[in-house]
């Protein structure tokens, strides 16, 4: 979703298409704390899959391994000051560093392949900005929660 005019017009094609259904749920659904809570390793993963699947093997002529170290050293050397003490970040990335954000759209890129696929093939809408997301759903509420464990 681009904004909200965007968000209306698919809103619009969807009702106009005849999908809108007395069984639709308009579902929205924030990601809570995406950027600090990005499991570092799994990430790391995503990411040189990510690089693969879209046929990188060099990026602006440095190797995936390279990127991956360097995308490592970003995300497990991350320091903070808190009440006068020193501590490393764990989980995630920091908070406005324009690599986090990066980390965490192709984070998201691996979890919802699957869904919007599936949203896709059942005429429903499926969008997303950073860390919200909007979906329109004809199954369950059982089935729509089982999507967001």
């Amino acid at each position: 979703i681009i904004d909200n005019v965007d968000l209306i017009h698919r809103l619009e094609a969807y009702v106009s298409n005849g999908y809108l259904k007395p069984t639709t749920y308009l579902c929205t659904f924030d990601i809570t704390d995406l950027y600090t809570m990005l499991p570092q390793e799994e990430s790391l993963n995503i990411l040189t899959d990510f690089l693969l699947e879209h046929g990188y093997h060099k990026v602006k002529g440095i190797a995936i391994d390279a990127i991956r170290k360097l995308a490592r050293i970003v995300l497990t050397e991350n320091v903070f000051v808190y009440n006068n003490k020193f501590y490393r970040q764990i989980l995630g990335g920091a908070m406005g560093s324009a690599f986090t954000l990066t980390l965490a759209n192709i984070f998201m890129w691996k979890w919802e392949k699957e869904l919007v696929h599936q949203q896709a093939a059942s005429n429903e809408i499926y969008g997303r900005y950073i860390d919200d997301i909007f979906i329109t759903s004809n199954e369950s509420l059982d089935t729509i929660n089982e999507w967001l464990e």
